[in-house]
């Protein structure tokens, strides 16, 4: 997803080894992604390097054995014989989400307050995508940055979606709503199901992390909580299954 046309700013991050073939060939892709190596066993090379090829790029490739992407990798890292060193994607701001809004009658973004799961995070940006969010905000503090671990259970999808880290949600959500959103909080407590509401216009979704959900002050920002029709024998889902359902819900129009 090219940025081109908001910001020519680039600050880069530190450096990220992404794993998997569709995470690799999803970066190598995304122009926005500052990809330094490639890395891939030898039955591989071709299609790495036709990837290259169409995407009109110029990157180093090293062919390696298995067991040296193994231990490059952390432990257990389905790598598939695909990896590369790069820089971390640069975040979008607050102010930059708002502006891929302006334009847009009906838009949702999702919000994450202390989920800090590297792979719950990666699933959820696959839903977002699959679900059409436009963006995807998360605290500066309590959330990891890109890891390879996220790129891999997203699928790729790290490449498509906007994300942006924020120091104070609560701030972020009250310029959210100056900006035109009406913010929802996912709560197991609330009185009105997700399906019931109004879901057009632009809308914000905030989840917390599973166990504490939303903090106190964040909840309090919310225009309205809803929740999930789940049976009473299921304290709760996982956060990214449960971001999923309500992703799907949000948007149905």
């Amino acid at each position: 997803m090219s940025k081109k046309n908001i910001t020519e700013n680039k600050n880069f991050g530190g450096q990220v080894l992404l794993y998997g073939r569709h995470p690799v060939m999803a970066a190598i892709n995304n122009s926005d992604r500052k990809i330094n190596k490639i890395f891939c066993t030898k039955e591989n090379a071709e299609e790495i390097k036709k990837a290259l090829a169409s995407a009109k790029r110029n990157i180093s490739v090293s062919i390696v054995d298995r067991k040296d992407l193994d231990k490059m990798l952390p432990r257990d890292a389905v790598h598939q014989g695909f990896a590369l060193q790069s820089q971390e994607l640069e975040d979008y701001t607050l102010d930059e989400i708002c502006r891929l809004a302006e334009e847009k009658q009906n838009c949702h973004i999702l919000i994450l307050d202390q989920v800090t799961d590297p792979q719950n995070i990666g699933a959820i940006i696959r839903s977002c995508v699959a679900f059409d969010t436009l963006a995807l905000i998360l605290q500066d503090k309590n959330s990891p940055t890109e890891t390879g671990t996220m790129a891999k259970a997203s699928a790729g999808m790290i490449e498509q979606l906007p994300i942006c880290h924020v120091t104070n949600l609560s701030r972020a959500i009250s310029q959210l709503k100056d900006a035109g959103f009406w913010v929802i909080g996912m709560d197991g407590y609330a009185t009105t199901y997700i399906a019931d509401i109004n879901k057009t216009g632009k809308i914000a979704v905030v989840m917390g992390s599973e166990g504490k959900g939303m903090r106190r002050l964040v909840e309090e920002n919310c225009d309205a909580t809803v929740k999930l029709p789940i049976s009473p024998t299921v304290e709760s889902l996982n956060v990214s299954t449960a971001a999923a359902i309500t992703l799907y819900e949000i948007n149905k129009k």
